[in-house]
């Protein structure tokens, strides 16, 4: 699985071959066949364990801190990450670039994945405001597409100051809060 998720993060869906896996993690094709008999079955686990993992780490995040603006100012560091890791990333961002062409199992692993952000950005921004839950998911689809926007751009350059840049100048303009 973390192997395959490294491979989506760097390739996609698209980027996913049993064989080339089986090789990485030094067994053979038809023992990831056994646990995952379709490309479809292999890339919605993967998927789905991506979003949960997300999942925990921003409600991990929400637990550490009874502050509401510090955890959206942890925020785009979720998202850092990734790129820290080889230039990748978020592995639901990059499925999205291919949603046309994704089995509808996959997809609903993928929507999922901004599903839980665009929930958490909704809750949290509640707590730090004084919108109203419309008024706030409004806003979490704001800073979402943001911040994934800048992790495509940090990556096409593999320069993860432009990450940095972009997330920097989002705060100056009040669209990340500061």
């Amino acid at each position: 699985m973390a192997a395959a998720r490294r491979t989506a993060q760097a390739h996609g869906y698209s980027g996913l071959n049993f064989r080339e896996l089986a090789s990485q993690v030094g067994i053979k094709a038809a023992s990831i066949h056994y646990h995952f008999p379709s490309k479809a079955d292999l890339g919605a686990a993967v998927a789905k364990r991506y979003w949960e993992d997300s999942a925990a780490v921003l409600e991990a995040l929400w637990a550490e801190s009874s502050d509401p603006v510090l955890c959206l100012r942890q925020y785009p560091d979720t998202f850092r990450k990734s790129l820290e890791n080889g230039n990748r990333i978020c592995l639901c961002s990059f499925m999205s670039a291919e949603y046309d062409d994704l089995p509808e199992l996959v997809k609903k692993e993928v929507l999922a994945f901004t599903d839980v952000n665009i929930a958490w950005l909704t809750r949290v921004l509640s707590a730090a405001t004084e919108m109203n839950e419309e008024e706030s998911e409004q806003w979490a689809h704001a800073i979402f597409a943001a911040i994934s926007g800048a992790q495509l751009m940090a990556r096409s350059r593999s320069d993860i100051s432009v990450f940095d840049a972009l997330i920097y100048s989002y705060r100056r303009a009040g669209l990340v809060p500061a």
